[in-house]
């Protein structure tokens, strides 16, 4: 597990990029921009870059083969890059090198992210995966925090602090992997996808794995969805002021973290697919609920377990998705693992918010609800016999 720590110091600087970027780059567009609808579209470039660079980029590091390995070929690349142009953002002189330094930086950072995750099954016992990926969440999730807490003091003394922060916490942590990783001596059963393996992936979409994707799709579809229209509801519903309905999704956020890595043992030792339904269904509670409360409290209570149910589908669903596939093509996996969460991402908030316009907020979760009945449909559709995440095994294809 040591190995799975020092690797999550690369989401550990994604997260904090990410954090940062989307805390302070909507102020820079709203000094050009005054449409809050082309501010939102400017915000998911992200997204679109995940859909289209993350499958290719993964696949392309299946059959990668460098004396730094497979995928630190793709961080030694990216992570520099990222941390140059994240710098930028803020010396932009017109909203032109704002938008150029924002698609540069959104690009780099689509050459390493699916090479960064893909080395945790890489490195990691396949009965291990549920519990390392818990662990590189956590650490996702700290940057999170760290990046609005200690972002927003020094963007008070500077707007370009941040992104220089940023981007030094980035360039130290690719040399921290670097230094303490070595793909060919820690990965397991080190070999590249043969060339005929990376040309035809037919194979490897098999029936749970179709399934899986379309669970992955739902409850994405749900949380995203929820996570951009809930401030407003806690806001124009529930009558909370701007701030104390933001300052609730602190709530989730929190519980999220705290509950990653305990998620991770649980899918460990009972099964992915088992815990992964105990979280949705749990998800779908206390969607169900939140419109029959009307106190700050009890709303606030409710995300608290949300962030926990939350925490057993998210940290489970990854190394779900890498355990119905061949070692060969981890890197391919995480590419689509990202391409559906992306899609969700880009669909279901303007599809939800589309939906309140019409039959107003309280529509918001009952559509949520919806969406995650939908993906237990399809984790019900899952036969993952055969597949064992609390057997000991020095074999990592063992529980395949």
């Amino acid at each position: 597990m040591k190995k799975t720590w020092l690797l999550g110091l690369g989401f550990f600087s994604i997260s904090i990029t990410w954090g940062l970027y989307n805390a302070f780059v909507p102020f820079f567009l709203e000094n050009y921009i005054s449409s809050l609808a082309l501010i939102g579209f400017m915000m998911t470039i992200d997204n679109y870059f995940a859909m289209f660079l993350q499958p290719w980029i993964g696949k392309k590091s299946d059959g990668t083969n460098t004396k730094f390995g497979k995928r630190m070929p793709f961080l030694l690349i990216g992570m520099p890059l990222a941390a140059v142009f994240g710098a930028l953002i803020p010396w932009h002189t017109g909203l032109l090198t704002l938008i150029i330094f924002m698609m540069l930086m959104n690009l780099s950072m689509s050459l390493y992210r699916s090479p960064t995750v893909a080395l945790m099954p890489d490195i990691t016992l396949d009965h291990k995966r549920s519990q390392a990926n818990g662990i590189i969440n956590f650490m996702g999730g700290v940057g999170s925090i760290i990046a609005f807490a200690v972002g927003s003091m020094l963007f008070a003394k500077h707007e370009s602090l941040p992104f220089a922060a940023s981007s030094i916490v980035t360039l130290a942590c690719m040399f921290l992997l670097l230094y303490f990783i070595k793909e060919k001596r820690d990965t397991i059963n080190y070999v590249p996808a043969e060339k005929k393996e990376r040309v035809s992936f037919r194979g490897e979409w098999n029936r749970p794995t179709i399934f899986l994707l379309g669970a992955i799709f739902f409850w994405f579809v749900a949380y995203q969805g929820v996570e951009a229209l809930v401030s407003l509801y806690g806001k124009n519903q529930l009558g909370l002021t701007k701030e104390a309905s933001a300052f609730s999704l602190t709530f989730f956020s929190l519980a999220f973290v705290a509950a990653a890595i305990p998620s991770g043992l649980l899918g460990r030792r009972f099964g992915k697919k088992l815990v992964i339904m105990i979280g949705i269904i749990g998800l779908m509670l206390v969607y169900g609920s939140i419109n029959f409360i009307y106190s700050v409290e009890a709303f606030r209570t409710l995300l608290v377990f949300g962030g926990i149910f939350w925490a057993m589908i998210n940290i489970n669903s990854y190394p779900f998705i890498v355990s119905l596939g061949k070692e060969s093509s981890i890197g391919t996996r995480t590419g689509i693992y990202y391409l559906i969460s992306s899609l969700a991402a880009i669909s279901s908030p303007p599809l939800m918010g589309l939906m309140v316009d019409f039959m107003g907020y309280t529509s918001l979760f009952y559509i949520a609800t919806g969406s995650m009945a939908l993906a237990l449909l399809c984790i019900l559709g899952v036969n993952d016999k055969g597949i064992s995440s609390s057997t000991d095994t020095k074999d990592p294809a063992a529980s395949v």
